[in-house]
């Protein structure tokens, strides 16, 4: 296809779908990936259109050993019936750890294991029986963190260069939590040396398009099916903050994005579950939600994101990584949230229409 077809093509299908997209090129490319645009093609575009000569350094390495070690990346699993619109998903409790990704590392497995949502897949995991899609990665976010946006990388820390519509400049990448992470949770460095572009790449189209793509067709089904969605994105946090200063972490931490990913009904009625049930509650510190919140969330057209951080010490011994005492009782706690939510009246979580001026 001539140059001019593919850049008019490519310019002309975002702009009758997605209007307010008609700004920039590098924009433009955080969203060819969630519409299915064909990547090859897109590849084509910016290498030989917008960016001759700075495409992709050499050729994309196979992804035969890592589909095999990851199979499944990522598990859905869907109920026969819904009993309502409220997926719950644990994007960070991924504990299958590639052999080439523990080779290149220069801290052990428990270090690297300090990153996980240990077990929060498990606590949730039978709210499937319960009429209610349970969504688990099972890749390790400490190789490709879901939870970020698709190209949140750092410079530093490949060799070649990246793509220009790559967003190097986040405050998730200058901690060294982007989506291909550089340290783990405690602030270790992770690998012996630099990667190579092509890797960071492939784990991204391997990995995390894929789960997303996913995730957005399971939003998109229970949106046209009920009028409305709810996604609870499930995570575990450190008892103890990295740093002394911070206060005493509470039992659970909401995370709406300060009262923008969902109608305000949901956090307060997880906060109010949640604390007749006998936990301490927080609200978005210090977590008030990653991208997945922040992305998927969109209150005014009936899409709900909210965020919860629940504190390790509750259900599992962080030291030996064990199930607790506390964890039958936690995973049951879980399913009385989610009969709570289910109870929540569907009328008031629109859409909305927009008031006329």
């Amino acid at each position: 296809m001539p140059r001019k077809a593919i850049k008019s093509e490519f310019s002309a299908s975002l702009n009758r779908s997605y209007p307010f997209l008609n700004r920039s090129y590098p924009f433009k490319t955080f969203f060819a990936w969630q519409i299915g645009f064909d990547y090859r093609q897109w590849v084509r575009f910016l290498t030989e259109t917008i960016c001759p000569g700075r495409g992709f350094q050499g050729r994309r390495p196979s992804m035969t050993q890592l589909d095999s070690e990851l199979t499944p990346p990522f598990e859905i699993a869907e109920p026969a019936e819904w009993r309502a619109p409220i997926i719950f998903n644990s994007p960070h409790s991924g504990s299958v750890y590639p052999q080439d990704f523990l080779t290149s590392s220069r801290i052990d497995l428990a270090a690297l294991r300090r990153s996980e949502d240990s077990f929060m897949d498990e606590l949730i995991g039978d709210l499937s029986q319960r009429g209610f899609p349970v969504v688990r990665v099972n890749f390790p976010r400490s190789y490709v963190d879901v939870n970020r946006e698709p190209y949140e990388l750092d410079p530093r820390m490949f060799t070649g260069r990246l793509p220009s519509f790559a967003n190097t400049r986040s405050m998730r990448v200058a901690g060294g939590l982007g989506t291909i992470p550089r340290v783990v949770g405690d602030g270790h460095e992770i690998y012996r040396e630099r990667l190579s572009v092509d890797d960071a790449l492939a784990r991204i189209e391997a990995l995390y398009k894929p789960y997303h793509r996913a995730l957005r067709r399971l939003i998109n089904k229970a949106h046209q099916r009920f009028g409305t969605v709810i996604v609870v994105d499930c995570h575990s946090m450190p008892s103890i903050g990295v740093s002394r200063d911070e206060p005493r972490r509470p039992d659970v931490v909401i995370g709406d994005r300060y009262g923008t990913s969902c109608a305000p009904l949901i956090p307060d009625l997880v906060e109010e579950t949640m604390r007749t049930l006998g936990y301490s509650v927080g609200r978005n510190k210090p977590y008030a939600g990653g991208f997945i919140t922040e992305h998927y969330g969109n209150p005014a057209s009936g899409l709900h994101t909210v965020q919860l951080e629940l504190n390790r010490a509750i259900y599992m011994d962080e030291r030996r990584r064990e199930r607790g005492p506390k964890f039958a009782q936690v995973a049951a706690d879980f399913a009385t949230l989610a009969n709570a939510l289910a109870a929540a009246p569907l009328g008031d979580l629109g859409p909305f229409q927009a008031a006329a001026e």
